[in-house]
């Protein structure tokens, strides 16, 4: 079995390093040409001797880019792109251009365990985690790579379940032997899984997106389960313990779902519950999944409840829907099984 160069830390590069009898410097040129340079072949490694290239490959070393293995194209412009997975899923990236930004979606599992109810990924159950070579695959394999102005780690999967692979990806993102992106370009979203959610305050500053979609907590166990494990009056408690107000973000991901969660009570109760957090609320319009039955929220309830939030002190926005029609909106990844 070959050995991927892609997704190691500059830890891993130096043990490559080591082990090929190079200095301890080559580790930077190996994430140089892999992360800034974007080589698909060790062969382009110019800067590294001829025999030491061989080596490598002799040895099983291989870059480790793998090309996307279909793509969907939306009449708003969104792209989805399919990826070789895990356990016999593969999994899905979205990029979303908007005027002067160009976000890319990525997944960190091939599933997911957490089993929220109106959520096709969900639906579909865990295959396996994805290494971190395979999520920074997906910033570096699609044709819009250069172009990219922001990630978000929102695609298939859980990524505080992941964190090992999902860290890493950040430290590859962010450092200056790396992709040397600013941590404010960057957003985990997450259910809030601790230790995960722990390490990903302590040791990231990349922006963090919850999932609440209620604020009463029996009704976010009746559509997340993982209410029951980790409770949102926990979460908060842990969110309230760090600043949010300069350089980071903290976001509310909260989804509408008709006569569920959208009324002037569940507002008002969102509003009194993320008081002195400085977080931000995003609603998001439900996209109808297989096997759940609620509806979306009208427009008119969704600006009524956003006016609510935002009389409350509350800066809260509508998410615009994008890439519905190519099964790439909020909730609606599913990946392909064999």
């Amino acid at each position: 079995m070959n050995k991927k160069l892609l997704g190691l830390d500059l830890g891993g590069l130096e043990a490559v390093a080591a082990e090929a009898g190079l200095r301890k410097f080559a580790a930077k040129q190996m994430a140089a040409w892999l992360y800034k340079r974007g080589v698909t072949d060790i062969d382009a490694m110019t800067d590294l001797p001829k025999s030491a290239r061989a080596w490598l490959r002799d040895n099983g070393y291989e870059v480790g880019r793998e090309a996307p293995i279909a793509e969907a194209r939306s009449k708003d412009g969104t792209a989805k792109y399919l990826f070789k997975g895990v356990g016999g899923r593969d999994v899905e990236t979205v990029y979303i251009p908007d005027r002067d930004r160009a976000t890319l979606c990525i997944s960190s599992q091939a599933g997911c365990k957490m089993n929220c109810r109106f959520c096709m990924t969900g639906q579909g159950g865990w295959q396996g985690d994805l290494d971190a070579g395979a999520i920074i695959n997906q910033v570096l394999s699609i044709p819009e790579s250069e172009s990219l102005t922001n990630i978000v780690f929102m695609g298939m999967g859980e990524p505080a379940d992941n964190i090992d692979a999902v860290l890493r990806t950040v430290d590859i993102l962010t450092s200056q032997w790396g992709m040397a992106w600013s941590p404010r370009r960057i957003t985990v979203s997450t259910i809030g899984k601790q230790p995960g959610l722990d390490l990903l305050l302590n040791r990231t500053q990349a922006h963090i997106a919850v999932s609440l979609h209620s604020p009463f907590a029996d009704e976010r166990l009746s559509i997340m389960p993982v209410q029951r494990a980790y409770p949102m009056a926990d979460i908060l408690a842990t969110l309230r313990q760090h600043d949010f107000a300069h350089q980071r973000r903290l976001s509310i991901e909260y989804t509408m779902f008709e006569g569920l969660n959208d009324d002037a009570r569940h507002a008002e109760a969102l509003a009194r519950l993320l008081r002195g957090t400085d977080a931000r609320v995003n609603l998001i319009r439900f996209h109808r999944t297989p096997g759940f039955e609620g509806r979306p929220s009208s427009q008119g309830t969704m600006e009524r409840f956003r006016d609510t939030l935002n009389a409350a002190g509350i800066i809260a926005t509508i998410r615009a829907s994008r890439g519905e029609d190519i099964m790439a909106a909020c909730g609606m990844l599913a990946g392909a099984k064999k």
